[in-house]
């Protein structure tokens, strides 16, 4: 009993003395949410990240790659996305009622849903390009149709890629088309105005060559007038002759041409007479020494 006692006693002083002690460390309480936890949360979202990769991958394929519009692209997105955050929902460790950690937990979460949205974003602007093309194709083909007017084929490129936007736009982000599709409608007010001008120079072009058309025949309506004042009612017969004279040089023409006879004789050596021997082809009038041409104008 003598023996308890003493126990009792130094162990008393002894915690007396510690606690009195100016070398006495205090304790210290880790919070739940400290660097172990975001630890946890850093790894849950390398996690998730690397299996949404895979759905995204599969997407750039599609349209990056092989160039092609993905039907349905903004609630492909969109999935992706919900299916990364539930993933990481229901693997993170729960916060509880640990203030650092509730807030640890909802950034790791704004991190991970930038972390997804940036690569889907960039898939979505490529893919607004090429929405953007096929509606300008689509414009071009409508404007050369016939009966199709330039503001109906606008109208119908426009609501062509509005509704391929919307359709690749995720729901409840800040992705917006708009720009795209301003660019869209510069792009054809161009090439329409580009057509407009090309459409007003062949109108010019064609006017001028009809000025000159009615300027050459009213020209020449006025020559005939004048030379029925000059010569009288002019025949519809033009007729012409030559005739070579055999063995010589001598080349005799006549012509009858608008009511007025013209005879001519002319001296012309027979630059082939060496060829044909000394007579020529016959010697008297054949079809080798004999032109006749013939004209009737009604």
């Amino acid at each position: 009993a003598t023996m308890m006692r003493l126990l009792c006693v130094f162990a008393s002083l002894s915690t007396l003395a510690a606690a009195t002690s100016p070398y006495r460390q205090p304790w210290v309480v880790i919070p739940r949410g400290g660097s172990d936890y975001e630890g946890q949360l850093e790894l849950v979202k390398s996690t998730v990240l690397d299996s949404s990769a895979q759905s995204i991958e599969g997407l750039r394929n599609q349209i990056v790659e092989q160039g092609k519009i993905v039907e349905g692209f903004g609630a492909a997105a969109d999935t992706i996305c919900n299916q990364a955050l539930e993933s990481f929902a229901t693997s993170a460790p729960d916060a509880g009622d640990d203030a650092f950690a509730a807030s640890a937990y909802d950034r790791k979460v704004e991190e991970l849903e930038a972390a997804i949205d940036a690569p889907l974003q960039v898939l979505y602007l490529r893919q607004l390009a090429l929405l953007r093309e096929q509606a300008l194709q689509a414009y071009k083909s409508a404007a050369k149709a016939s009966g199709a007017s330039e503001y109906e084929a606008m109208l119908q490129a426009d609501n062509l890629f509005t509704s391929g936007a919307q359709d690749a736009t995720r729901e409840g982000s800040d992705w917006d088309y708009a720009a795209e599709r301003s660019y869209l409608q510069q792009v054809m007010n161009s090439i329409a105005e580009s057509g407009k001008k090309a459409m007003e120079v062949q109108m010019k072009s064609a006017q001028q060559q009809q000025t000159a058309m009615s300027f050459l025949q009213s020209q020449q309506q006025m020559i005939q007038q004048l030379q029925m004042q000059l010569y009288g009612q002019s025949s519809p017969w033009n007729v012409g002759v030559a005739y070579r004279i055999p063995d010589t040089n001598f080349n005799l023409q006549g012509s009858y041409q608008q009511g007025r006879a013209n005879v001519q004789l002319s001296c012309v050596p027979d630059e082939y007479a060496p060829m044909l021997g000394p007579n020529g082809f016959t010697n008297g009038v054949g079809p080798g020494n004999l032109g006749l041409s013939l004209n009737l104008s009604v």
